[in-house]
């Protein structure tokens, strides 16, 4: 069972429904039942989900990992692939590093062929710089040529933990990172704008590794599944230019506050031989969760509609919207990515802000949950459960909600209320999924 504290919260059965379907979801995205599935090696022929590489066409096969949940997986593949594989590199969040190993009943250091590294998410550090420093100097060294084979697992955080930026040092980085992540701008337009203060980014990748044919297996955690802003799609060939990159950070008032010139950013490799030789395959989505959540749904005897993969808002009023649209049928589910332009001074994430918003409104009749995929909502809760038990828990402790949202303070309302939920980070990471049950 992923939630931990699936008992406390499953004080109705119309609660229990929800966490049900929180399981389900779960369950469906872990590695082992993606790779399991998509990806296998037989005959000397290596296939991921619809393509095939003739692995006898290869002197040398590498893998490169990184993102949040990248360890388990890339462990999966290196076992697929045996002797096949000639090194690999990844690096990972060691917490996922740890859950991965307990879940593959094996320790973390017990890869065979690959050196793993611990990174950090949201925001990079000196050890994302040294790994991909050193990255780029081992593939440098190789002497790549088309007759090697590179496999890259792509995985949501990506775009924090492979970091080599271009001009700006690592604290200007730290300081832009932080910057967007508090403006309210949505994944595409933070990465956009990280695309071109990077040489790894927008498809700067592909050009460092050129000419080898590169496999690039994505596990998406962006709406809408774009792959050239997951982990800043590093082997896709970007359309944005410099100058979309800072009309952006004009948009939020950024440009001037971050001390940021036009020589700090990056145009992205354009040249089509770059990418001649690259097989993005996206591999994940929030899709897989939603379809594994309605079958489950159906199968206990409710009506279900899936309203969007792609769905974004400001989480502050995204939780009225979805209980609104969640008629005439009993349950709605919901993938996507909301967003919280930060004013006050607690903490919490989005998906329990979404939440708390819900219950200023909420009927006796409405359970409402957001939670992040990969178990961490910027805080040690998930996500969060609200409906009117929650409204009647809060009134009982004196708490007024609408303070603790507008002071941004999500999580403390969550732990006093205990409708947080609970699962430890988890190594597979799809964006955000949101359930609304009417009864």
């Amino acid at each position: 069972m992923f939630i931990r504290n699936f008992d406390q919260l499953a004080i109705t059965p119309q609660r229990k429904i929800v966490l049900q379907l929180i399981e389900e979801a779960l369950s469906s995205i872990q590695s082992e039942n993606v790779i399991n599935r998509e990806v296998k090696v037989e005959n000397n022929k290596l296939t991921i989900m619809d393509k095939t590489f003739d692995l006898s066409s290869f002197n040398r096969v590498f893998l490169i990992g990184f993102g949040k949940g990248s360890a388990k997986n890339s462990k999966l593949i290196e076992e697929e692939l045996g002797d096949r594989l000639t090194e690999g590199y990844v690096i990972d969040l060691p917490a996922n590093a740890t859950h991965n190993a307990l879940l593959a009943g094996t320790n973390p250091e017990t890869f065979s062929k690959i050196q793993s590294t611990q990174g950090t998410h949201p925001l990079p550090s000196s050890e994302n710089v040294e790994f991909t420093d050193n990255l780029i100097k081992r593939f440098k060294e190789l002497i790549l040529t088309e007759k090697d084979l590179i496999l890259i697992v792509v995985c949501g955080g990506g775009s924090a933990m492979l970091v080599h930026p271009y001009r700006i040092s690592l604290d200007e980085k730290i300081k832009v990172g932080k910057a967007l992540l508090e403006s309210g701008a949505d994944i595409i337009e933070m990465n956009t704008i990280r695309q071109h203060l990077s040489t790894v980014k927008g498809g700067g990748l592909a050009e460092i590794l050129y000419p080898a044919h590169i496999a690039s297996l994505i596990f998406s955690d962006v709406p809408g599944n774009n792959l050239s802003y997951i982990a800043s799609g590093p082997t896709v060939k970007d359309n944005t230019t410099i100058d979309d990159a800072i009309n952006l950070l004009k948009k939020y008032n950024l440009l001037d506050q971050l001390g940021l010139k036009r020589e700090d950013f990056s145009e992205n490799p354009k040249e089509d031989k770059y990418f001649e030789n690259v097989s993005n395959i996206l591999i994940l989505s929030n899709v897989t969760a939603l379809d594994a959540m309605k079958k489950k749904a159906e199968e206990l005897g409710y009506k279900t509609e899936i309203l969007s993969d792609k769905f974004e808002a400001d989480a502050k009023v995204a939780g009225k919207e979805l209980i609104a649209k969640t008629n005439p049928q009993p349950i709605l589910l919901i993938g996507g990515e909301t967003t919280v332009k930060v004013k006050g001074h607690g903490a919490g994430g989005r998906n329990q802000a979404l939440v708390l918003s819900a219950i200023l409104d909420i009927d006796d009749k409405t359970v409402i949950s957001s939670f992040d995929s990969d178990g961490w909502d910027n805080s040690h809760f998930a996500g969060a459960i609200g409906d009117i038990n929650t409204v009647s828990k809060a009134k009982g402790m004196n708490l007024n909600p609408q303070e603790f949202l507008d002071n941004d303070n999500s999580l403390e309302f969550f732990e006093k209320i205990g409708d947080g939920i609970e699962t430890g980070r988890l190594p597979s990471n799809v964006s955000d999924l949101m359930i609304v049950l009417k009864y």
